[in-house]
């Protein structure tokens, strides 16, 4: 977590050197990527390159990767790299079956937090603290790291809004809610009106995480649930019970799509994007989905604004306080076979992801550069001085845990929003999965 104090140097360091990726001109990117090609005549050499950015479902992101990895094969003509790509899901599977057989690929995506653990306690990410540039936005790399070791450069700096579709709220008189009452008169309306209030994919249940993990944080401030992660504190602090029975009187109200426990995220987005739902929470990594993807018909871009998440009226959080933090980050293998090919290939990456992702994608990348010239959408810009006013950013609660206990959460995530389990139940589940670390 990101608290106030870091998190004023975090905004400072943006105002004062910038966010943005700038587009550099020809001669500069022609530069970039370190060892000259000359230098770059041996053996042939093959790295292999994991990512879940599909083009079918992250078309600006799959053609910037791609895009860099032409670039970074001219400068080294002696480099081949070969992709694998995967959907989000299919991602995180894989690379667990194959990180327990030790058969990593080359380079590959990561999350932070409690994520990397089973990795590298199992010597199978290589440090790369070696290669951190002070490009990087403070905080950013931090959550990659652990005992004070790097493990993964993060891509993608993101905070979690409420999308929502102006054209179906000014049809119903609905307007944006400030406040959590305000809220569940807005999906009241909508329900009663027939509208599905919220699209949801909670088959991936960090999509339904992202729900209880504010309510977590407007009840009861933005300590409560990390304490209870990171055993300070309890999953049955009362606002954590409280939280998880909010989710169930929204679930009571109709406040979610119909079969919402069996959709994929993807799945659930397709249905704000049809306009067959009012709102959808998710990071600003689906920006581009509302200002630069052109297979989204101009009118949905137009009609799609976002909010933030609304104060619990008596609650500790306030509404600047965000779940978020950084996104995906690159990792390498400690055992590949071409590490330091593969290390100056992660370099290349991130230094041509932070000038492109922007621009290309509407991205906000991990790394601040100038944005002096860049020419950007609205939402954007919005999006960016809410980040430079946040008073916090709560990582994504699955992340912070380990792996058997975040499995725990996701189901437990599951069974609340279907009423498998009551919310004191889903408090002691947590409790068991985390005492059983200490």
């Amino acid at each position: 977590m990101l608290r106030k104090r870091s998190l004023l140097m975090f905004v400072l360091s943006m105002l004062l050197i910038g966010l943005l990726a700038a587009c550099g001109d020809s001669d500069d990117q022609e530069d970039t990527g370190g060892t000259d090609t000359d230098e770059n005549t041996g053996e042939d050499v093959v790295i292999d390159f994991m990512h879940l950015w599909p083009e079918g479902s992250s078309r600006q992101h799959n053609h910037i990767v791609q895009e860099i990895v032409d670039q970074f094969e001219a400068d080294h003509p002696n480099v081949t790299i070969e992709m694998e790509i995967l959907g989000n899901e299919q991602y995180k599977e894989k690379l667990s079956v194959i990180g327990a057989s030790n058969e990593l690929p080359d380079v590959g995506m990561t999350w932070a937090g409690g994520f990397l653990d089973p990795y590298v306690s199992g010597d199978m990410f290589a440090p790369l603290d070696d290669i951190i540039s002070d490009d990087f936005i403070p905080g950013t790399t931090e959550a990659y790291a652990v005992d004070d070791v790097t493990y993964g450069l993060p891509l993608e700096l993101n905070i979690t809004p409420v999308y929502y579709n102006q054209a179906i709220f000014d049809e119903h008189d609905v307007d944006v809610p400030e406040t959590w009452d305000e809220f569940k008169d807005v999906i009241a309306t909508l329900a009663d009106a027939g509208v599905t209030p919220i699209t949801l994919g909670n088959r991936d249940a960090w999509t339904g995480s992202m729900w209880y993990m504010y309510l977590a944080d407007r009840i009861g401030g933005p300590d409560v649930l990390n304490d209870a992660i990171n055993r300070e504190g309890s999953f049955e602090d009362p606002a954590l019970i409280e939280a998880a029975a909010e989710i169930q009187e929204l679930v009571d109200m109709g406040g979610f799509i119909n079969g919402y426990n069996g959709l994929g995220n993807d799945e659930a987005k397709g249905y704000f994007i049809n306009e067959q739902a009012a709102m959808y929470l998710m990071a600003t990594w689906d920006l581009p989905e509302w200002t630069t993807n052109e297979d989204n018909p101009q009118e949905l871009r137009d009609a799609v604004d976002y909010f933030k998440f609304p104060v619990v009226e008596g609650g500790e959080g306030d509404i600047d306080s965000y779940v978020g933090g950084p996104g995906v980050g690159l990792f390498v293998a400690e055992d590949s076979d071409v590490k330091d090919e593969a290390m100056e290939f992660v370099e290349f990456f991130v230094e041509r992801w932070g000038e492109m992702a922007v621009t290309n994608a509407g991205v906000i990348p991990a790394t601040a550069v100038d944005t002096d010239g860049i020419d950007l959408p609205q939402m954007y810009i919005d999006i960016l001085d809410d980040l430079n006013e946040a008073s916090n950013l709560t990582l994504y609660a699955d992340v912070q845990m380990s792996a058997a206990a975040a499995d725990v959460h996701l189901n437990m995530i599951q069974a609340i929003f279907g009423g498998e389990v009551t919310p004191e139940e889903f408090a002691e589940r947590h409790e068991e999965a985390l005492a059983n670390e200490e």
